[in-house]
C-alpha cells in the first residue's frame, strides 16, 4: 500500500491528500512528527518536511507540488493540473501563489505561530506575527473572492489543483477558527462547494490532540 507521511494541519499534506482522494487512489496515512527528525524519514527526505509519498514500488516522492504533478501525470483519468496550455499555466500560477505567498503571509503566521510552535518546542507564539497574519488574510480572501465571482472554479471552468491548494490552506486555518466566512460570501460559497466533495471528508474528520475545531468546521453548509 502506498503511504503518505503527513501532519494533520500541514496544508501541503492536506493538498496531496485531496488529490489522492479525488483521483480515488488508495493510500494509508502515517503521522510524521517531523520535529523528532527520525533517521529513516530524513533518509527519504533530507529536508525533513512533509508530505512524503512512498509508492507501492518503493518510489519516494517529496515536496507537495512535485507529488501532485507526479500524480496528475501517473493517474490522468481525473486531470487536476488543467486541460489546456492556458489552464495549466493558470493552475500552476495559483498553486504557486497559495503555497508561497499565502503560506508565508498567512498560514505560517497563524497555524505555525498559534499551534505548531508549541509542538515543535520553539517557544511562545509571536503576537506581532499573529496580528500580521490576520491583517494579511483579508486581502488574500478578497483575491479568492474575486476569482470565485469571475469563474466556476478558481483557475477556470474545471475543479483543479488550484482549488485544492487554496482549500488546504483555508481548511487548516478554519480548524483553528481563524477565518471569518461572513466577511466574503463568494469565498464562503466556493469553499462550501469544495469541502462538500467526498475527497474532503477525511480532512473534516481530522482531530488534533488538545485542539478542537469550531462546530462549523465539519458542517458542509456552515
Amino acid at each position: 500500500m502506498r503511504i503518505l507521511h503527513h501532519l494533520p494541519l500541514s496544508p501541503f499534506s492536506r493538498k496531496v491528500r485531496l488529490v489522492l482522494a479525488e483521483k480515488r487512489i488508495p493510500f494509508e496515512l502515517k503521522l510524521e512528527r517531523v520535529w523528532e527528525r527520525r533517521e529513516a524519514f530524513l533518509a527519504m527526505n533530507p529536508a525533513g518536511t512533509v508530505p512524503v509519498l512512498v509508492e507501492e514500488n518503493g518510489l519516494v516522492l517529496a515536496d507537495s507540488y512535485a507529488i501532485c504533478e507526479y500524480l496528475d501525470e501517473a493517474y490522468p483519468d481525473r486531470p487536476l493540473v488543467g486541460r489546456t496550455l492556458a489552464e495549466r499555466a493558470e493552475v500552476r500560477r495559483l498553486v504557486a501563489w497559495f503555497d508561497t505567498r499565502f503560506a508565508e503571509e498567512v498560514t505560517r503566521k497563524l497555524v505555525h505561530e498559534r499551534h505548531m510552535k508549541r509542538l515543535l518546542g520553539l517557544g511562545h507564539p509571536d503576537g506581532a506575527a499573529i496580528r500580521a497574519g490576520y491583517a494579511n488574510l483579508k486581502p488574500h480572501l478578497e483575491v479568492i473572492g474575486w476569482l470565485a465571482e469571475q469563474r466556476p472554479w478558481l483557475a477556470g471552468q474545471n475543479l483543479s489543483l488550484a482549488d485544492f491548494a487554496a482549500a488546504a490552506h483555508l481548511s487548516a486555518l478554519d480548524y483553528g477558527n481563524d477565518v471569518n466566512w461572513e466577511e466574503n460570501p463568494a469565498v464562503r460559497d466556493w469553499y462550501s462547494r469544495v469541502k462538500s466533495r467526498p475527497a474532503f471528508r477525511p480532512l473534516l474528520a481530522d482531530r488534533v490532540s488538545g485542539l478542537e475545531p469550531p462546530p462549523h468546521y465539519a458542517d458542509l453548509d456552515f
